[in-house]
């Protein structure tokens, strides 16, 4: 697949891209930045489906299909990283909206973080795992790896993520580095980073999926997702999603 372009229901598609100077104020080393030329650092594909059918089921079910690539890449000692958000509350609730994603090839750790950076998560994962980012955590995807990450996800299409916390405190509140994690000094007392496990096999099937099917297969099957546009009705599903 070519980077700027991506093949997907028989259409060729365009990314939105994410450039190194869109990122300046969440890099750890900030030394390496001052010498550096503008740059792709990677690349979202939104709003993807394979048929018009499929097209009219997210739609009506206030769906979004997504896929992101992140080559592999230093930042200086920092591996590449998304920009890091947080999803606003639903409408007339108390709980936020909550994402999944897929790793389709390469490797990903997902760093997340609830509001006070008290509880911040490190989940490795390997392509056909499931991660699922529960209400009220914000999240960063990284690649640690010296392979190109593909990863899809599942969100509501009805509203705009919340870049700004993650960005005011210059990044979330570990940094991975070449060297291991190092901690952001802008949170004067996050929680210890601790390691969850992507989505367990019992969880899985309660949610309809397995580690051997992509979840856009999901898209025939739009009840299992209201998770993601109706969160307040399944507090259940979220209880051990980070264990």
């Amino acid at each position: 697949m070519d980077l700027e372009k991506l093949e997907f229901g028989g259409r060729s598609r365009d990314p939105d891209i994410r450039w190194l100077f869109d990122m300046s104020e969440v890099l750890y080393d900030q030394e390496w930045l001052k010498g550096q030329e503008n740059l792709e650092l990677y690349y979202m594909y939104r709003d993807l489906y394979l048929s018009r059918a499929d097209r009219d089921r997210l739609l009506e079910h206030d769906l979004r299909y997504d896929i992101t690539v992140i080559p592999p890449r230093t930042l200086g000692s920092e591996y590449v990283k998304t920009a890091g958000h947080y999803h606003p509350l639903v409408p007339g609730q108390s709980v936020s909206y909550p994402e999944i994603y897929e790793v389709l090839e390469g490797e990903a750790l997902y760093l997340l973080q609830n509001e006070d950076a008290s509880d911040v998560v490190a989940v490795k994962a390997t392509a056909g795992d499931k991660v699922l980012i529960p209400p009220g955590y914000g999240h960063i995807t990284i690649n640690p790896s010296n392979k190109r990450l593909k990863m899809a996800n599942f969100i509501a299409r009805s509203f705009s993520s919340n870049y700004g916390p993650i960005k005011e405190r210059k990044g979330a509140a570990y940094y991975c580095t070449t060297q291991g994690y190092v901690r952001n000094r802008e949170y004067p007392s996050p929680g210890d980073l601790r390691q969850a496990s992507p989505l367990a096999r019992e969880k899985l099937r309660e949610l309809g999926m397995s580690r051997s099917r992509e979840m856009y297969s999901l898209v025939r099957e739009p009840h299992r997702l209201e998770m993601l546009t109706s969160p307040q009705k399944h507090a259940g599903l979220f209880a051990d999603a980070l264990v």
